[in-house]
This record gives C-alpha cells, structure tokens and sequence, in this order.
C-alpha cells in the first residue's frame, strides 16, 4: 500500500466526520435525542482519530538518530493504537454511558420529547451524514482495492502491514453501522413515542464501537510486537539470496518490519571453505543488491558468512500467516 493511498483516505474521513460532528450536535441540541449525541461524540471521536493517524504518519518521517538507529516507522502503528483506545473510550464508553443515563432519565419521567419540526431535525441529519459516511467509506474502499489484491477484505484488515487503511475501513463501517442505529432508534421514538427505543439505538452504538476498538487494538498490538514479512516476500528475498554468486545456501533468514515500508533482513549464508575474505564479501555485497531489488522496503540487511555444510538440512518452507495472525 502507498502511503499517499492510506492518506487519501485519512484526510477524506476526516473532512467528512469534522462536518458530520458539526450537524449532529446542532441536532442533538435541537431535539435532545441520546442517540444524537453519541453520534456527536463518535464523529468528534473519528475526527481526532484521523488526525492522529496523519500526526503518526507525520512523525514516522523523521531520520534515525542514535538512539534510534531504526528510524520511527513504529510511529504510526503506535498512533494506530491510540485510536483504538480513543474510539474504545470516547465513544464506545460515552455511548454506554448516555444510554444508561438516558435509561434512567426516562424511568424518573425526567425525559421530554422534542415537538412541532424539531422532531424531524435528527432524521434529517442522519440521512445527510449517511451520504456524506458513504462517500468517505467509499474513498477507502477504492484505495483499499488498489493494494489489496485478491484477498477478502477481513483478511487485508488482519494482514495489513500499513495502519491507516485498516482503520478507517472498519471506523467508516462502524460509523455507517451506527448511523443506521441511530436512525432506527430515532426514528422509532418518533413513530412510537417511546423513548426507550433512543436508549437501544444509543447502546448499540456504544456495542458496535467498543467491538471496533477491540479489534483494532488486537491488530494494531501486533504490528507493534513487530510481525515477520509476508510469505511471499521471504520467498523472493530467499529467491534473491541464493541465487548470488558465491553464497552456496540459505542457512536461516528472520525478517522483522520496522515500520509500514522498512523491513529488517537477518540471514546466515554458507560460503565455499576455501572462499577468501575478498570473495566473501563481494559475495555479501551482491546479495544485498539482489534483496533491495527483489524487496525495496529491505532497509537493514545483516548477513552472516558460514562455512558451506554438505550434510546442512534446510529448514523447512515457512507456513502462510493464519487468518488471525494479528
């Protein structure tokens, strides 16, 4: 995925939750609807989650220092977290909590029903900020399918190996998710007067966003850990490696991504007994090309020479990620 993709995307769902957060608290504001404001609160949420996944981004650029030799790419898998714990907080938490207050608000007989055309505000909002959702998930889509291959969109979400598009896919489906719960929820009180179908609308939004959260702190954990590179790019490394003249074998290779587009290649290789300390390395110098032409993102390349072994077992093929290697 290119990064210029992942912030089309950011920078589309951040114009659209910033003018969505707008209209819904003059909505809540006018008809006092709970599901309003935790939609409010869940597109304020959102917006500050894309600026968080731009300022990671941001400070992902910065060049190694010395106490940071491997650069800041982790950056922006760190700001990825923190959105999952902004989204698991503000606005799966204050959703639960709304509905629970709002809950309570009726039972005391303390809750009011707004009348004449305010009743008819939040629909409107909603429908409004439904297109507008739509046309920023749709943004992610197109940028998602660009990159993504021909994988199911569950598995890109687990696989990814760059933050942002993961997020805001599974943030614009939460948002269209609970903007169709608040539209039921809202819509029913209208129809029925009862209040209490806000309170479901409400709590439901605050399910769906703390499911979200979870999940995203589940991959986002992950790629903080540090995760191996793709099967298919230890192949072509190990491809690149083996094939340089003057390396006999592949001893063993461990790959670790030190951001979105920085992977880290440690290999042993075997090298003739009798090769001299000139052969070898040129030998490690053309095999370093090779890699950074079989896999650009291979910014730190340690290889280690060893004597060829005859009787050496390789090990075996590495397995495919399972589906939940996040």
């Amino acid at each position: 995925m290119s990064t210029e993709g992942g912030n089309r995307a950011v920078v589309a769902a951040l114009l659209a939750n910033t003018g969505i957060a707008i209209t819904k608290f003059i909505a809540f504001l006018v008809a006092r609807n709970s599901s309003m404001l935790a939609e409010s609160i869940h597109s304020v949420a959102d917006a500050g989650n894309q600026g968080l996944l731009l300022l990671g981004g941001r400070k992902a650029k910065k060049e190694a220092t010395a106490q940071h030799p491997f650069g800041y790419g982790r950056e922006r898998y760190l700001y990825a977290f923190i959105v999952a714990i902004v989204l698991f907080s503000i606005g799966g938490l204050f959703a639960l909590y709304e509905a629970y207050h709002k809950y309570h608000e009726i039972a005391a007989g303390d809750a009011e029903l707004a009348d004449g055309w305010r009743r008819l505000v939040p629909i409107v909002v909603l429908l409004v900020a439904i297109v507008l959702e739509s046309f920023s998930f749709r943004t992610a889509i197109i940028e998602t399918n660009k990159v993504k291959g021909k994988v199911s969109f569950a598995t890109f979400v687990r696989r990814a190996k760059q933050p942002e598009l993961p997020v805001i896919l599974l943030e614009d489906l939460a948002a269209l998710l609970g903007l169709v719960f608040a539209l039921v929820g809202v819509g029913m009180t209208l129809i029925t007067e009862d209040q209490y179908w806000d309170v479901a609308g409400t709590a439901m939004i605050g399910l769906l966003l703390v499911t979200v959260a979870i999940v995203l702190a589940i991959e986002t954990k992950s790629l903080l850990l540090g995760e191996s590179a793709s099967l298919e790019a230890q192949e072509r490394i190990a491809a690149a490696i083996s094939g340089t003249s003057g390396i006999e074998q592949l001893i063993h290779m461990k790959t670790l991504h030190l951001g979105p587009e920085e992977l880290l290649v440690a290999a042993k290789v075997g090298v003739s007994r009798g090769s001299t300390a000139e052969q070898v390395a040129s030998a490690i110098d053309e095999a370093e090309t090779a890699i950074r032409t079989a896999e650009p993102i291979a910014r730190a390349i340690y290889l280690e020479p060893d004597i060829h072994r005859a009787d050496y077992v390789p090990a075996e093929r590495p397995e495919a990620p399972a589906p939940t290697s996040h």
